[in-house]
């Protein structure tokens, strides 16, 4: 077992519709059961998923998932938060979670009220913690400056994408749990940089670059360890469509060693995958 494999947290919207620009399809029951059995043996210990995540839930309560740490999210358009909320309890077989996030930041921005019922979930113990799933440090800034007590965050953070870099520190000596995704790109590292899509060829130079620093070295473990080695990083999202890339990402964490890449991207704004399309 990794020295960093409780540090990793496996990411489930795969198995509720297919995801991701090198999706192998979406896994069936069984397999989504021995992804999760293989996960446990390699030392994970939190699922990450979404009431949005297509039926992701009820697959990982049918799966059987009582053995992990559950984070969860509230979708933009999902009603009452507490009776969603007791939605995905229900769904995945749990009395609780251990955190739960507001997915869509434009529903705290339109009406901050709904924070309130985020907060009721934990003081009736409910929830271990709460929080928001970000997307720029834009949104984090609106968060710190209300003095928003959240203790859970979730946000992208990968070689070319440093953005949130500034406040990791203190949101550490605050108390945040830290998870990061997007750690691969979404598979834009592992891509062929003569077959880029034509949304894509303006980053074909950032990944050249990326190549250089490699120096012929694993590129999973290279981009895992930039995160993973962060002290201030708690958890480290993974997503997998099979046990064949999972025992990959487990190889690739066993095999993190220093990762010195200093290289900034000017197309910031193909970092975010909603852009890609």
């Amino acid at each position: 077992m990794s020295a960093f494999a409780s540090k990793l947290v496996l990411g489930t919207v795969q198995f509720g519709c297919e995801y991701g620009i090198n999706s192998a399809g979406r896994p069936s029951r069984s397999s989504v059961g021995a992804i999760l059995k293989l996960a446990l043996q390699g030392g994970i210990t939190t699922l990450d998923t979404s009431s949005a995540y297509g039926d992701a839930e009820s697959v990982l309560g049918s799966c059987g998932c009582g053995s992990f740490r559950i984070v969860s999210k509230y979708p933009a358009g999902g009603g009452d938060v507490e009776e969603c909320f007791r939605g995905s309890l229900a769904r995945l077989g749990h009395s609780r979670l251990d955190g739960y996030l507001l997915h869509h930041f434009s529903v705290w921005k339109d009406k901050p009220s709904v924070w309130d019922s985020f907060r009721k979930l934990r003081d009736k113990g409910l929830a271990g913690r709460i929080g928001f799933s970000l997307y720029s440090p834009s949104e984090l800034e609106m968060l710190l400056d209300k003095g928003v007590d959240f203790n859970l965050l979730q946000f992208p953070r990968n070689l070319f994408d440093r953005s949130f870099d500034p406040y990791l520190q203190e949101l550490h000596e605050r108390g945040v749990e830290i998870h990061v995704r997007s750690t691969f790109l979404q598979g834009l590292f592992f891509m062929d940089r003569e077959r880029l899509p034509e949304k894509l060829q303006p980053l074909r130079g950032d990944l050249l670059a990326l190549d250089e620093a490699l120096d012929g070295r694993n590129p999973a473990a290279f981009a895992l360890g930039f995160n993973l080695l962060n002290p201030f990083i708690d958890g480290v999202l993974i997503g997998v469509d099979n046990e064949s890339q999972l025992r990959q990402d487990f190889d690739a964490a066993a095999a993190v060693g220093p990762v010195v890449f200093e290289h900034e991207v000017k197309r910031t704004d193909l970092l975010n995958p909603v852009n890609w399309k």
